[in-house]
């Protein structure tokens, strides 16, 4: 799969996509990148340790968070893009489920787009990524965590998103899962999309999984955010033995590491 000027395996192989919010607000760096300068450092930072991609969100999605305007969104992210594509040589996906959000980050220079909605949030942006002919993600969420069968309506309703990239005429060959980790499940759901996410890889798209510092570690391990590094990592791995082809991350340098040696592992082992 292309991504801005590079090519990335779909089997074999998992990359790790970094993660820059510019948001004042977001569960566990709110306000930390959210300055051009201070985003511009990550970013040296986040490649320096091995990011493969950057993801980069205007809008904090964490529980119970409040909406972002579209102009107060792309006005957060679109200089930002532009100054990195400037500065560096790296795919940049922008985290958004707004159609004009996601046309002004394409215009900024985005690569991909990051839809935790699935398409189903915004009528128009399966059309805006279908047009600019760049990758998408499509997370599984919903408003309530209520199912009667878990797994089998969660790929179900990803299959939905699935059909409305059909008809807006999104390359099939660009489009990548994720089981949504957090969003619309309780804890049991979200440790059950982790461990099943080979069934996910089942409707025939790679897998991207973003569990980095989520809820579902700190309640397995009774921890606060900034000490569930080691739950990622145990993650991260769990993702590369069941296929993932992008492990979504904070700790940059730490799940570089674990992803390479799960590699090897498995490798050695074919």
């Amino acid at each position: 799969m292309r991504i801005g000027r590079r090519e990335f395996q779909t089997e074999g192989r998992t990359y790790v996509m970094g993660i820059l919010n510019m948001t004042p607000d977001s569960f566990s760096d709110g306000g930390c990148y959210n300055t051009a300068d201070r985003a511009l450092y990550r970013v040296e930072q986040m490649i320096g340790e091995g990011a493969d991609l950057l993801d980069i969100g205007g809008e904090s999605t964490r529980p119970g968070y409040e909406p972002v305007p579209a102009a107060e969104e792309i006005d957060r992210i679109s200089t930002v893009i532009e100054k990195i594509k400037s500065t560096f040589d790296i795919p940049i996906s922008v985290d958004t489920y707004k159609a004009e959000v996601a046309q002004a980050g394409i215009d900024a220079g985005a690569d991909m787009i990051n839809d935790i909605w699935g398409l189903k949030a915004d009528d128009k942006i399966a059309g805006v990524i279908a047009k600019a002919g760049v990758p998408c993600c499509l997370m599984h969420n919903r408003h309530e965590a209520v199912y009667g069968n878990f797994m089998e309506e969660m790929l179900r309703d990803l299959s939905g998103s699935l059909e409305i990239a059909v008809r807006a005429g999104i390359d099939s060959g660009k489009i990548l899962l994720d089981p949504g980790v957090g969003f619309g499940k309780s804890y049991e759901n979200s440790l059950e999309a982790i461990g099943r996410l080979d069934m996910l890889r089942a409707l025939g798209h790679p897998v991207l999984l973003g569990a980095s510092r989520k809820s579902v570690i700190g309640l397995t391990l009774d921890l606060p955010v900034a000490e569930r590094v080691e739950g990622t990592l145990a993650v991260s791995v769990y993702a590369v033995l069941k296929g993932a082809m992008f492990v979504r991350v904070h700790d940059i340098r730490a799940n570089v590491r674990a992803v390479r040696m799960a590699e090897a592992l498995r490798d050695v082992c074919k």
